[in-house]
């Protein structure tokens, strides 16, 4: 689809410069995709903040906590995962 927009000189001539008038309309897709993932990105991560509470995960309270879980988690997968395929 075409879609008229205005830019001001100075950017023109910056994207100009940077990537050639030649690829100037696939610079600014790219340009624009990039902004749209970062935005829809930030909406998720303001959307699932605080989902993991302190109270419904206790072993996560603190950083070290956190390091004890991992490291069981591990061994969990490790004795589970002993004599299978994956071993």
């Amino acid at each position: 689809m075409r879609a008229h927009i205005i830019l001001d000189n100075e950017i023109v001539k910056d994207i100009d410069n940077l990537v050639g008038k030649r690829k100037r309309s696939r610079f600014i897709v790219e340009t624009v995709c990039a902004k749209l993932r970062q935005i829809k990105l930030q909406a998720a991560l303001t959307e699932t903040a605080g989902m993991l509470s302190e109270k419904d995960n206790p072993e996560w309270r603190t950083s070290e906590d956190v390091a004890n879980w991992v490291s069981e988690s591990r061994k969990k997968d490790g004795r589970r995962l002993k004599g299978s395929k994956f071993d």
